[in-house]
């Protein structure tokens, strides 16, 4: 019978293209990937891979032996996944998913409530903008802002993400009702990718234009900061926006940049005691919060 790890090594040389990238992939050395490799063709008494000059390149047999691997990888993360969704005690660890606005702006004191909380979970913070894939265990939970959170996921919608335009405090009046003539008046911050495809960039377009866009970024975190420095207005979400010192709103919110916030898993993984503790502790704390997710709070009467 051909080893597990065999079927691994085999993909992740089809992956990569290379002998290398199959070592790094893996945390092996190189030697060790060229000598299975060698072991493993003698075994079979076939060839996997033609050695091209763009790299390794699996023969018929090779790309069979791939799709085989990549079949037997969704079962065992099914496997894991059901497993660990049989645990009853809220303990081990869990890894969490969101980007660097919520973690920075929200989650950060809620995460630190429920460490406080339940000490035997330990907390393994994943900061990424592009969404992970809770299928293949990437995370386990996700905090997500999404207007499509994925069929094959399950969870809540905890709130609607808010924005509005926002300003430095020195420079801008808070008195000035902004149209399409007056927005134009204006320089503004815009979107960089792999945010350009959101729905404040796509409105930065239609309503001001790109020729008075003066500086571009690809976090939201850094638009915050040079709107407090002066560089521009800037479509920010409420949340930010609103706490942030330096800057005011200088709109209501747009519900055409509305997104929703959602706290999300893995259907396998609803029932494991540490994803359902920390799920309902999450929930219940960013309820009260709503009010400024949602964009109903103090600055949103300076603005109206």
């Amino acid at each position: 019978m051909i080893p597990w790890d065999d079927f691994r090594l085999v993909r992740a040389i089809a992956e990569t293209g290379s002998l290398a990238g199959a070592a790094e992939q893996m945390s092996v050395n190189h030697s060790t990937v060229f000598r299975r490799l060698g072991a493993l063709e003698s075994q079979l008494g076939a060839r996997l891979f033609e050695r091209a000059r763009a790299g390794y390149v699996p023969t018929p047999t090779g790309e069979e032996m791939v799709r085989l691997a990549a079949r037997m990888a969704d079962e065992v993360l099914a496997v894991e996944r059901r497993i660990t969704g049989q645990d009853l005690r809220p303990s081990g660890e869990l890894r969490v998913t969101t980007n660097d606005t919520l973690l920075v702006h929200l989650l950060t004191p809620i995460f630190a409530s429920f460490r406080a909380a339940y000490p035997e979970i330990t907390l393994d913070i994943v900061v990424a903008n592009p969404s992970l894939n809770l299928s293949k265990r990437d995370a386990d939970v996700a905090i997500r802002a999404s207007d499509r959170p994925g069929d094959t996921l399950v969870g809540r919608r905890i709130a609607a993400i808010a924005w509005a335009v926002y300003g430095r405090e020195a420079t801008c009046g808070t008195g000035e009702v902004f149209s399409p003539q007056t927005l134009r008046r204006h320089v503004w911050l815009g979107f960089s990718e792999p945010l350009g495809g959101i729905k404040p960039a796509k409105w930065l377009r239609e309503r001001v234009g790109e020729e008075r866009i003066v500086y571009r970024v690809n976090t939201v975190l850094g638009l915050a900061e040079a709107a407090v420095a002066g560089i521009g207005l800037a479509l920010l979400p409420c949340l930010i926006g609103d706490t942030v010192p330096g800057l005011v709103r200088l709109s209501p919110p747009e519900p055409e940049m509305e997104s929703d916030l959602w706290l999300l898993t893995h259907p396998d993984l609803k029932a494991t005691a540490r994803v359902r503790t920390f799920m309902d502790h999450v929930a219940r704390e960013l309820t009260p919060r709503r009010p400024l997710i949602e964009g109903h709070g103090e600055a949103a009467e300076a603005a109206s």
